[in-house]
Order: structure tokens, then sequence, then C-alpha cells
């Protein structure tokens, strides 16, 4: 396994479709995932440590993991079947490991707020993965919204949501 950083959040001008760039920490790869805006949402909330009032559904969970006595210690996207990613979340209760299936930006959301690391595996990073410089300024055709810049993520989602209607997810 490979730990990865969640180096960036993008949207895609073309599908205004949330990207997450999930950079090697020992290496120059990247893994791009499309993300659902609500997740891409729920992980700029960790990436600014926004309190709400109540739980969300990745507090909650970390949460519940902690009340049943369990730790997650690190979650693992393990491979891509027919386009969609998967993940795995391990977990430690007692000496027991749990190990629970995911969606990818649930666990990055849920790791983000536990402080796990995250990991992917050997042969999906070999064959998704990508060498990308992330340090310099991208073209206008792909704005990119960096971690330090969670603010304008969260304005750009909200924007986002704002505008869209719900039949526009049936085309």
């Amino acid at each position: 396994m490979i730990e990865v950083v969640l180096r960036a959040v993008r949207v895609d001008v073309g599908s205004a479709t949330p990207l997450l760039l999930l950079e090697e920490v020992a290496g120059d790869r990247v893994l791009p995932i499309f993300v659902g805006t609500p997740e891409a949402a729920a992980i700029a909330y960790a990436l600014q440590g926004v309190e709400a009032p109540r739980p969300m559904s990745h507090d909650l969970m970390g949460h519940v993991i902690t009340a049943l006595g369990a730790r997650l210690f690190s979650v693992e996207i393990t491979e891509l079947v027919a386009g969609t990613f998967y993940a795995n979340l391990r977990m430690l209760r007692g000496s027991e490991e749990v190990v629970v299936s995911a969606r990818p930006s649930d666990a990055v959301a849920l790791a983000l707020r536990v402080g796990a690391p995250i990991l992917v595996s050997d042969a999906l990073m070999a064959s998704e993965g990508r060498v990308m410089d992330l340090s310099e300024e991208e073209d206008e055709e792909a704005p990119v919204i960096d971690v330090a810049d969670e603010a304008d993520l969260v304005a750009e989602l909200r924007a986002f949501l704002d505008r869209v209607d719900p039949e526009d997810f049936g085309k």
C-alpha cells in the first residue's frame, strides 16, 4: 500500500464535477478520483475544521466507531472496477481487525476527521496514478482549489448547489 495525502480538490469544468487529487507521500504520482458535490463539500468542511451544530454524517461515523470501542487506523483505496473506485475502512477493536467496504469519498472524509492515513493499493496507483506537477500554475480550463483554499471550495460548491436543479441529475 502507498500512503497518499489529499493534495487538492478541483472542479472539472466540463462536467462541473469535483475531483480529488491524492498524491503519493514518497513519490510524484497522483490518483485522481471524481466525487459527488456533497462528498466534496464534506471533505472541504473536514479540511476547514467546520463544526456543525449537530454531527454531520462523517462526524457521526467517527463518533460511532469510537463509541463501539474501535479505532480507524487507515482507509485503503483498493481497486477500480468498471469505472468505480472501491475503498475499505480498516479498524481495530481490541485485538480484532474489522474491515468495512466504503466509497473512497466517504473514506477520505472520515480519515480527515479522525486523522487516519489514506492508502492506495500498489496495483491501483500503478495503473491509474498520473505524474502531475501540482506546484505550477494551472491554465484557466482547470481551476485548482488547493487545500489551502478550502473556503473558496465551500463557496464554489454552495454556488453550484444553489443553481442546480433536481432534473439535472436525471440527465
